[in-house]
Order: C-alpha cells, then sequence, then structure tokens
C-alpha cells in the first residue's frame, strides 16, 4: 500500500493542531459573550491562545520552506495556514474590544454569532480531520456545506444587528462601539468560510 511520506502527514497534522487552537479560541470568546466578568483576565487567556496559533503557523511555514514535495500546492498551503491563523486573530480581536471600549454587557446578537463562530471552529476540526483522506473522503462536502450555511446565517444575524443599532435609540458611542465589535464577529465567520472554499478547491484539483 503507498504511504504518503511523513514530511506529507506533518501538514495534516500541524493542520489538526490548528483547528483545535481555534476551537479553543471560540469557546473562550463564547464564554467571553455570555460573561464578561473578569474580562481583562480572559483577553489575557485568550492571548496566550493566540500565540499558539501563531506559533503553529510558523511550524507550518517552516515545514513548507523545507519539503521539496508537498502533498498538494505550496500556495494552497501557505493560504489554508494564513486563513487558520486569522480566524483566532479575529477571536483575539473581538475579545480585546470588549476591553479597549470598556463594553461590560453582551447582546442576544453577540451570543449568536459567537455560537455561529464555535460551530465553524468545531467543523474546521472535522474538516481537517478528513481532509487528509481527500480523495477517498466523502464527509468534507457535509462540513463545507455546514460552515457556508453558519457564515450565511451569520451574514444575517450582523446585518440585523448593525440595523437595529442604527434605529435604535442608543448613544452614538455605543454604536460606534458596537458596529466594531459586530463587524469582527463576522468577519472570523467570512474567513472560517475562506478556509472551507480553499479546502474545497484542494478536493477539486485533486479529485
Amino acid at each position: 500500500m503507498f504511504k504518503k511520506p511523513q514530511k506529507e502527514d506533518k501538514f495534516f497534522e500541524l493542520f489538526d493542531k490548528v483547528a483545535e487552537t481555534s476551537l479553543k479560541a471560540a469557546t473562550m470568546l463564547d464564554e467571553l459573550l455570555n460573561d464578561l466578568s473578569h474580562s481583562e483576565e480572559k483577553l489575557k487567556e485568550l492571548k496566550d491562545v493566540e500565540h499558539e496559533g501563531d506559533n503553529l503557523q510558523h511550524q507550518i511555514l517552516e515545514q513548507l520552506n523545507q519539503t521539496f514535495l508537498t502533498p498538494f500546492d505550496r500556495e494552497d498551503i501557505y493560504t489554508i495556514a494564513k486563513y487558520m491563523d486569522d480566524i483566532i486573530d479575529y477571536i483575539e480581536s473581538t475579545a480585546s474590544r470588549f476591553v479597549m471600549f470598556n463594553v461590560n454587557y453582551s447582546t442576544d446578537e453577540a451570543k449568536s454569532l459567537g455560537k455561529m463562530i464555535l460551530g465553524c471552529c468545531k467543523e474546521l476540526i472535522a474538516l481537517m480531520k478528513e481532509f487528509r483522506n481527500m480523495k477517498e473522503n466523502k464527509d468534507l462536502k457535509k462540513s463545507i456545506i455546514e460552515i457556508n450555511r453558519l457564515e450565511t446565517e451569520g451574514d444575517k444575524v450582523s446585518r440585523g444587528a448593525i440595523r437595529n443599532i442604527f434605529n435604535g435609540n442608543i448613544e452614538v458611542l455605543e454604536v460606534i462601539k458596537w458596529r466594531e465589535i459586530y463587524q469582527f464577529l463576522e468577519d472570523t465567520l467570512d474567513v472560517c468560510e475562506d478556509v472551507a472554499n480553499v479546502v474545497e478547491g484542494v478536493v477539486m484539483k485533486n479529485a
């Protein structure tokens, strides 16, 4: 039986680890959105997770520089690594806005978007585990479809939330704060979908 070289397996192992790190970050964001007490301490813990993500991205790029034959296009490996790191960065940036802007309450829409990000990151773990067997695996599409669905739902929730803050009797400063928070939450979902779309493209090219 043909076995992939160990260096090829290394990329998939690192993608698994980044997906697990993104889920850890998403879980912490979800907890923060539902309980903003001790937000500074929670943000500090989330920054540590963000550093874990940065370190894993560095390992992927280092592996890419050291590997002559890669399991699929080098550009796609780089793009997946970048987008996966962006997910964690956006999550940390979202949490930091609550501390920077001194926001001590959450909204139903923000909590819903946090749950969607959590759902996407759970699907990314499944996606990455299936990715290494892309030619035989039929379940990849399910995770891709679910991530796309969550991103579409997130767009609707985000647009509605932004419409509400502009139409409601809310102070201008609060509008500015929440507009930015919602934007980071939406951007996080967008980049989750970006990862799924790149993986789908890789599978199609290697079918």
